[in-house]
């Protein structure tokens, strides 16, 4: 269950939503409606994180007239955000005040006046249908995911901006629940279906069809380098 444990010093972000404004309203009008809204966004959620959850947390601030979990924008599971809606200005602002900076599920939530919701606007905006900043993050958060998109999957970009090489070259991690051991997810460039995983102990482990002996060649280089580098990241942090 969730659970409302303290309240922090997080202030009220200062988050314009330029949607707004790029539709053509002006920042007079936006900041009027979020002067005198009855809702709220709440940000930074857990996935697993529920309705029912949300409810228990914020019907301490006062009547929720109703809650839109945000829904990644392509398979419609929750993607860490939602708008609550209250039933007067008064509940909203003790929701902002009181609520904005707690804990639920173990993550430390903000909670910040919205200018009203729309229909469209509980589904993600990020290029691969979540939320932008998992797009852009390269952090583990089990919470949230896994890896963030920016190393996960055909989404990740270089230095210069555009689309990085998936190839064996430039392995990019799969997706997965935990952390170890890693897959190496193999390019089309190999023509061929293998999966191979790197063991904690070093160990690669090649599964599949196809041409093994060049996939073989091409991995193990890679993991034989990244094996390394982690060595020697860990001989540097312990001296």
């Amino acid at each position: 269950m969730a659970r409302l444990l303290q309240q922090l010093t997080t202030k009220p972000s200062d988050y314009v939503d330029r949607t707004f404004l790029r539709n053509g309203g002006t920042s007079e009008e936006y900041f009027k409606l979020l002067s005198e809204s009855t809702t709220v966004y709440v940000g930074n959620l857990s996935f697993f994180t529920t309705e029912d959850q949300i409810h228990e947390v914020f019907a301490r601030a006062g009547d929720i007239r109703r809650i839109i979990m945000g829904l990644h924008r392509d398979n419609l599971t929750p993607c860490g955000f939602c708008f609550v809606l209250f039933y007067t200005r008064q509940d909203a602002e003790a929701a902002v005040r009181y609520v904005n900076g707690t804990m639920v599920d173990g993550r430390v939530i903000r909670v910040d006046f919205d200018w009203g919701f729309q229909e469209g606007r509980q589904y993600g905006r990020g290029k691969t249908g979540g939320q932008v900043r998992d797009d852009v993050r390269t952090d583990y958060d089990a919470d949230r995911g896994g890896y963030g998109r920016a190393i996960d999957g055909p989404a990740s970009y270089g230095y210069d901006g555009r689309p990085r090489c998936v190839c064996a070259a430039h392995p990019i991690w799969q997706h997965g629940s935990r952390p170890p051991p890693r897959a190496l997810r193999l390019p089309r460039c190999l023509n061929s279906r293998v999966s191979v995983t790197v063991g904690a102990g070093g160990g690669v482990t090649v599964a599949g069809v196809g041409d093994r002996s060049r996939a073989v060649r091409l991995v193990t280089s890679v993991a034989t380098r990244t094996i390394m580098g982690r060595a020697r990241n860990v001989a540097g942090t312990s001296m």
